[in-house]
């Protein structure tokens, strides 16, 4: 027969195990987290930093590429620019600047006066001598009102949209050439050190107008030498330096931004998270982009004097220059939140996953009215079902595309890339039929939906 145990001992012996466990509970606890799993930590620590770098780098491409791509593209150039010509502002400015530029070259007065010398010479009497001398200032203005009055119309007519255009072209090609330290291209910078858009071949052309008009005198009107100013001397090394920076960075930044971003989402402990993180982070500094365009146009207004460019007419020019980038940037904000919504509805959070399982549901009770209706999809659709995670994959990378590669990117162009994304995803759950006769919200309770359906 076996001695009974102690319950004092027993008691004491179960006392001295829960203090041991207590012990090692303890120093487990106190053991750092890094030192119990430094793999997770590095790699949570590389996804911030890729994440963060590619936050930083997104207005930058978006800066560099779309300048690569539009302004330093002499047809894309002219394609941007030669809409203002139709700018009441503009054609104004550009009446201006070219009555300046002759009043520069042409003294008018002295015109007139030779004008009426000559008459006198021909021998006109007091009375006409005296006249003729009182009518010489009114004859000066009434030249210069005809000079002026000619070039409004030609500004107004189709010929100075083609003017305007050819203008901006050797505008541009100056302007890139002494970018690019072209020494043919530097022998063109006006007197004044400015570089921009040259206004002698419309001046020749509103010359040539008034002489067809038989304004003859018109024809004495030298060559000008005045620009719309785009480039001051003294900023040329700043805007070289932007320029090389533009062309060196401006086609593979935006990649790079893309590769930092997917690269943190993959490297992340937590993917689901780290996809909200880098979405909602894109987002937010596309938005501020996009409100660094509108701030950035009030301060060159306030920063160009008005002899130098007209504030409407800079603001015009502005706006033609950034247009495109800010509404850029205002559709990449929609659509990096978009992507936070449907990284959202796809993670493992409380309220998505209720969701799907109402969305599954439905679906189960559509197919099964559906097949009570002889509608089945049949083998077509347990084929589906067998290889949604590969039309689902191909869903996202065709969207993925489309955005990547339509220029000018518009919040309406991703707004219907992710309807139609939308429509697919749903249109592909309704025909596939789960193996064994499966339900749709069967396929959540044994969460097969969940993981391989919504999460891609």
């Amino acid at each position: 027969m076996s001695e009974s145990r102690d319950p004092d001992e027993s008691a004491a012996a179960l006392q001295a195990r829960v203090a041991a466990l207590e012990a090692e509970n303890a120093e487990l606890r106190s053991t750092p987290v890094q030192t119990r799993h430094p793999a997770r930590r590095s790699r949570a620590v590389l996804a911030v930093v890729l994440i963060l770098l590619g936050v930083l780098l997104a207005p930058v491409a978006l800066v560099t590429g779309w300048a690569k791509w539009t302004l330093t593209d002499t047809d894309r150039f002219v394609a941007t620019y030669a809409p203002l010509s139709n700018s009441p502002e503009v054609q104004a400015y550009v009446v201006d600047e070219a009555m300046a530029a002759v009043d520069a070259r042409v003294d008018l007065g002295r015109l007139t006066q030779e004008l009426v010398d000559g008459l006198i010479a021909l021998g006109t009497g007091p009375r006409a001598t005296t006249a003729l001398r009182t009518l010489q200032a009114t004859a000066t203005d009434g030249l210069r009102s005809m000079i002026r009055d000619g070039m409004s119309e030609f500004v107004a007519s189709d010929k100075f949209d083609t003017a305007w255009a050819e203008a901006l072209r050797v505008g541009h090609t100056q302007l890139v050439g002494t970018l690019t330290n072209d020494p043919a291209a530097v022998a063109t910078i006006s007197e004044d050190g400015t570089l921009g858009i040259p206004l002698g071949p419309i001046v020749e052309q509103v010359k040539a107008s008034l002489v067809e008009r038989g304004i003859t005198v018109a024809g004495r009107i030298p060559p000008v030498n005045r620009t719309i100013p785009l480039v001051q001397s003294d900023q040329l090394p700043t805007v070289q330096l932007a320029y090389g920076v533009t062309v060196a960075v401006g086609t593979w930044l935006p990649w790079l931004v893309l590769a930092l971003l997917v690269g943190g989402v993959l490297v992340a402990n937590r993917r689901s998270r780290a996809v909200l993180w880098a979405a909602g982070g894109f987002a937010f500094v596309m938005a501020l982009a996009a409100i660094g365009f509108v701030v950035g146009r009030i301060l060159l207004v306030a920063a160009v004097p008005a002899s130098v460019l007209p504030g409407s007419v800079s603001s015009l020019f502005y706006d033609a220059a950034t247009d495109g980038m800010r509404a850029t940037a205002a559709a990449a904000a929609v659509l990096g939140l978009a992507v936070v919504v449907v990284g959202w509805l796809a993670g493992p959070y409380r309220t998505p996953t209720r969701l799907r399982e109402v969305y599954a549901t439905g679906v189960g009770r559509l197919r099964g009215s559906a097949d009570e209706r002889g509608l089945s999809t049949g083998p077509v659709g347990a084929w589906v079902y067998r290889r949604r995670s590969l039309i689902f994959g191909l869903i996202a990378v065709v969207a993925g595309v489309v955005v990547l590669t339509t220029k000018p990117l518009t919040v309406s162009a991703v707004g219907w890339t992710a309807f139609w994304t939308a429509v697919a995803v749903v249109v592909v759950t309704l025909v596939e039929r789960p193996g064994g006769g499966a339900t749709a919200a069967e396929s959540v309770a044994s969460g097969s939906f969940d993981r391989d359906q919504v999460a891609h």
